[in-house]
C-alpha cells in the first residue's frame, strides 16, 4: 500500500481504509451482513477516563450489548471477534469486565476460543490491593470453520537445541524450526511514558498486539474493523499487513490523531515497536536506577552474574 490510497469517512465495500468520526453503531449500519473477517477493539472500561462518561455498570453493559450484537451481524462465518478489556473499578473493588461481558457473546451463539492474558510491567501502583498488570482479550468465533494461521505469529523457541530422548525420532530436534506457539499469555509492553508509540491518548493499544491478532486470524485482503478506534492502531496494523481497515471514533481530537498516524503509516514513516522485540531486561543494564543503594559494599552475587551472562547470550546483547 502507498500514501496515495484514500482514507474514506464513509463505509463502502469498494474502499480500503475507512475512518469514521462518529458513533460506531451508525458506521455498523452501513456494513453488510457477514462481511468483516476480524473485529478487534478495546472498548471504554467505564472507569471515568477523559474520553468516556462513567455509567452504572448495568447501563454500560446494555450499551456494549448493542455494539456487540451489531458486530456479530457483520462478522463473516469464518471470522473472529477479539474484545480486549480490563476491570471496572468501583469504591476500591473490581469487576472483571470479561466475566460480565461473556454471556453477551455466548447469547449470540459466539464461541470462545481463547481468553488471552496480555501482561505488561508498567501501570498505576495500588496501596490496598496488588497492582494490576494484565488485561484480557476474549477471542470468539462465529463457527467451527474459522481462520487461524499459527506460523506467522510463532515466537522463538526457548530450547531450540532440544532433541527427542527416545522413540523413533530419538536424537532428532523436537522443536518446530519456525518457532513455538506464543501461548495464551502475551508479554507485550503497554504504551506508557517513553514508549515510541505514545500519544496524548491515555489508553493506547500497542501496534504489535494487534499485529499478532491480524496475522493469525485474517488473510491478505481481508477486512479488519474496530468500533472504538482511538488513535487508529487497528487500521495501522491492518495496513501494515495488506489488509483493509475500518473504524469509528467519536472524539474529534482522537479521530484527527488517528488520521495523522494512518497517513504516516501509508507513507512508511510511522515509528512503532517491532513485533517480537525482546522485552527490556534491567538485569542486563546496570545503572543508577537498577543499582540498589542499600547493596553497596555487599559481596557480588555470583548467581546474578551467571544469570546476566545467560540472558545476554539468549538475547544476543553485546
Amino acid at each position: 500500500m502507498t500514501e496515495r490510497i484514500k482514507v474514506s469517512n464513509q463505509f463502502s465495500p469498494s474502499e480500503s481504509i475507512v475512518l469514521y468520526h462518529g458513533d460506531c453503531l451508525k458506521l455498523l449500519k452501513a456494513i453488510p451482513d457477514n462481511f468483516i473477517q476480524l473485529i478487534v477493539t478495546s472498548p471504554p472500561y467505564n472507569i471515568g477516563k477523559q474520553y468516556e462518561k462513567k455509567l452504572k455498570l448495568s447501563k454500560y453493559l446494555e450499551q456494549q450489548a448493542l455494539v456487540i450484537k451489531e458486530c456479530a451481524r457483520v462478522l463473516s462465518d469464518n471470522g473472529s471477534i477479539c474484545w480486549q478489556v480490563g476491570n471496572y473499578v468501583e469504591d476500591g473493588f473490581i469487576v472483571p469486565l470479561d466475566a460480565v461481558l461473556y454471556h453477551i457473546f455466548a447469547d449470540l451463539d459466539l464461541k470462545m476460543r481463547n481468553r488471552i492474558i496480555w501482561h505488561f510491567e508498567h501501570g498505576l501502583h495500588c496501596s490496598r490491593r496488588f497492582s494490576g498488570r494484565y488485561e484480557t482479550i476474549m477471542w470468539f468465533t462465529k463457527s467451527e470453520n474459522y481462520t487461524f494461521n499459527l506460523d506467522p505469529v510463532r515466537v522463538p523457541q526457548k530450547y531450540p537445541g532440544k532433541k527427542y530422548f527416545k522413540g523413533p525420532k530419538s536424537g532428532q530436534y523436537s522443536c518446530n524450526p519456525l518457532g513455538k506457539n506464543p501461548s495464551d499469555v502475551w508479554i507485550i509492553p503497554n504504551v506508557k511514558s517513553n514508549h515510541i508509540e505514545k500519544t496524548e491518548h491515555p489508553c493506547q493499544f500497542p501496534v504489535e498486539l494487534i499485529e499478532r491478532l491480524i496475522l493469525s486470524m485474517t488473510n491478505e485482503g481481508d477486512w479488519v474493523f474496530d468500533p472504538f478506534l482511538g488513535t487508529g492502531t487497528s487500521i495501522i496494523a491492518a495496513i501494515r499487513h495488506k489488509r483493509k481497515g475500518a473504524g469509528a471514533e467519536t472524539l474529534e481530537k482522537y479521530a484527527q490523531l488517528a488520521q495523522s498516524r494512518i497517513q504516516q503509516e501509508l507513507a512508511g514513516n510511522l515509528k512503532t515497536r517491532p513485533m517480537n522485540k525482546p522485552i527490556y531486561d534491567p538485569v542486563l543494564y546496570k545503572n543508577s536506577l537498577t543499582s540498589s543503594p542499600w547493596d553497596k559494599g555487599k559481596p557480588v552475587d555470583q548467581y546474578v552474574l551467571l544469570e546476566k551472562k545467560s540472558r545476554k547470550q539468549r538475547y544476543k546483547v553485546k
